[in-house]
C-alpha cells in the first residue's frame, strides 16, 4: 500500500515533468532496490519504452555495503538512476572517467624521448578499401589497406604519431599518446564516485545529499552550457550547485522551507552575496500575514522559515524534544580555537514573560555566548526589560546584548542579529565550499509548457 500511494504520488508529477521538457532534454530519476522496477514501468508508461536509455548502477557505499540482514542476503552498496529522454532529439554527450592505473601499466609500456607515454595500435584498414592502398616511406600496405587516407599518414607522420619498425617487412603502426586519450568511456556501472564521508569539504549534514560530482557527470552528458536544469526535490541543492558551477540555468523546487534555506546559504557560501540578486524565491513569505499563515498552516515550517531568516541551523533532535532550542549559530570570534554558539527559540503564538527567562537558562546551560528568541507577536516591555538585564558578550566586533528578541516583521523590514559577522559563522549545516568561479547564463533546455 506505501508502494502504491508512492507511484500514486509520482505518477502526475512524471507526466507534467515530461510536459514541460523540451525536445532535447532528458530525466534522470534516482532511485533504490526497492522501487526501482516500479518506477520503470511508471516511466515506460509516461516517456515510452523507446525512449529508456539505461538503468545507471552507482554504487553509493564503500567497503562491506549494510550490515543489515546480513544473514539472508548480499550486502546492499548500490542505488539506481533511471535515464529517459524526452524523444529521440534528446542530446546526450559521452563522459569519460580516469583511466584504471593498472590499464596504463599494462598498454602504455612505451616512452618516447620526451617522457610521454604511448602505447601502439593497429593501423589497418578493417575491411578492403582499394583507395587505402599505398605505400608509404617503402613500407607496403596491408592486404585490406591503411586504416587513414596517404594525406592523413603524412599529417599523423609530421606529428610523430607513426612507429616504423626497423624491420619494413613488418607493417607500420599508430602511437596512441596517452596525455591525448579523454580517458575511460563511463559505462552504466559508477563505482567512481564515492560518497560524502564525514570530513569531505562538500558535506553539510543533509542526509540524503548526494555527491556534486555525481550530478556534475549527469549534468554534463544531457545539457550544454546556459540550458535551464530542473530539480523538483532539489533538497539540499546539490544539483543546483553543479549547475552553477557549469554554467547552466537551473530550477528547484522543494517542499521544506528548511531546504530552500540550505540552498540560499549554499549559494551564498560559495559565490557570495551577489548571487542573491541572480535568482528569485517564490512561494515563502514576504510579510507578516504570510507568516502568520504559514504558522497557522505548518508550526515546524514556519520555526524553519524564521531559522533561515538568521541563518541559523535547526536543531538535531525529533520534534518535541528541544529542550528550550530550536535551532543554533556556531561562530569563532578569533580569541580561542574553540567554536562558540548562539542559541535559538522561535515563539509564533501569544508570548510570556517566562519565555525570556527560559531562554537566558538554556544560554547558561549550554555555555552559549548568545541567545535569540524570534517571535512572530511582539514582546512585552517586561520582556524586553528581561533580555536587556543579561548583560552582553564582547567580541572583536564589539559588545552584543547576550539575550535579544527579534521579531518576524523586523527581520523582513532589514534589521539584523547584533552578532559576530555572517562570514565567521557556520550557516545552516556546515558551510559550502566556496566556487571557483561564477557561471553565465543562456537559453535553456525545458519549455514553457
Amino acid at each position: 500500500s506505501d508502494m502504491l500511494a508512492y507511484l500514486a504520488m509520482m505518477a502526475p508529477r512524471l507526466v507534467e515533468l515530461r510536459r514541460v521538457m523540451k525536445d532535447a532534454s532528458s530525466l534522470y530519476l534516482h532511485c533504490d532496490q526497492t522501487s526501482s522496477h516500479y518506477l520503470k514501468l511508471l516511466l515506460d508508461a509516461v516517456f515510452g519504452p523507446s525512449n529508456f536509455r539505461n538503468e545507471i548502477v552507482w554504487k553509493r557505499k564503500a567497503g562491506r555495503g549494510e550490515t543489515n540482514n546480513a544473514a539472508i542476503r548480499f550486502g546492499v552498496s548500490t542505488d539506481s538512476i533511471l535515464f529517459y529522454a524526452k524523444g529521440p532529439a534528446a542530446l546526450f554527450h559521452r563522459q569519460y572517467r580516469k583511466n584504471n592505473p593498472g590499464y596504463i601499466e599494462s598498454k602504455f609500456t612505451n616512452v618516447d624521448p620526451s617522457g610521454r607515454r604511448y602505447r601502439l595500435d593497429n593501423l589497418t584498414s578493417p575491411s578492403y578499401r582499394p583507395n587505402l592502398i599505398y605505400e608509404y616511406k617503402g613500407y607496403k600496405p596491408p592486404e585490406k589497406g591503411w586504416a587513414v587516407s596517404y594525406e592523413r599518414m603524412e599529417e599523423m607522420d609530421r606529428e610523430g604519431r607513426i612507429h616504423f619498425p626497423a624491420d619494413q617487412t613488418k607493417r607500420l603502426q599508430r602511437k596512441r599518446y596517452l596525455d591525448q586519450l579523454a580517458g575511460e568511456t563511463v559505462d552504466t556501472l559508477w563505482d567512481d564516485i564515492p560518497p560524502i564521508n564525514s570530513q569531505a569539504q562538500e558535506r553539510l549534514g543533509y542526509p540524503t545529499q548526494k555527491p556534486e560530482a555525481l550530478l556534475t557527470r549527469i549534468l554534463s552528458a544531457s545539457s550544454n552550457e546556459g540550458d535551464v536544469v530542473l530539480d523538483p526535490f532539489c533538497g539540499c541543492g546539490t544539483t543546483i550547485a553543479a549547475a552553477q558551477a557549469l554554467g547552466r540555468q537551473w530550477i528547484g523546487i522543494d517542499v521544506t522551507n528548511l531546504a530552500i534555506t540550505l540552498i540560499r546559504h549554499r549559494l551564498k557560501d560559495a559565490y557570495g552575496d551577489d548571487i542573491e540578486q541572480t535568482y528569485q524565491v517564490i512561494g515563502e513569505p514576504v510579510s507578516v500575514p504570510d507568516a502568520e499563515a504559514l504558522a497557522a498552516s505548518d508550526p515546524y515550517q514556519f520555526q524553519w522559515w524564521a531559522l533561515g531568516l538568521v541563518g541559523a541551523r535547526p536543531a538535531e533532535g525529533k520534534k518535541g524534544a528541544d529542550q528550550g532550542i530550536d535551532g543554533r549559530i556556531y561562530f569563532h570570534d578569533g580569541d580561542t580555537a574553540k567554536t562558540k554558539q548562539i542559541v535559538i527559540s522561535v515563539k509564533a503564538g501569544k508570548l510570556h514573560a517566562p519565555y525570556v527567562r527560559d531562554l537566558r537558562g538554556v544560554v547558561e546551560r549550554e555555555q552559549a555566548a548568545l541567545g535569540v528568541l524570534l517571535t512572530l507577536n511582539a514582546p512585552t516591555k517586561a520582556m524586553r526589560t528581561e533580555a536587556a538585564s543579561a548583560g552582553f558578550y564582547a567580541s572583536p566586533w564589539g559588545q552584543h546584548p547576550r539575550v535579544q528578541i527579534l521579531t518576524v516583521g523586523e527581520l523582513l523590514a532589514g534589521k539584523k542579529l547584533d552578532a559576530p559577522p555572517p562570514r565567521q559563522t557556520s550557516l545552516t549545516y556546515k558551510r559550502a565550499p566556496k566556487a571557483l568561479k561564477k557561471a553565465g547564463e543562456q537559453a535553456g533546455i525545458f519549455g514553457d509548457g
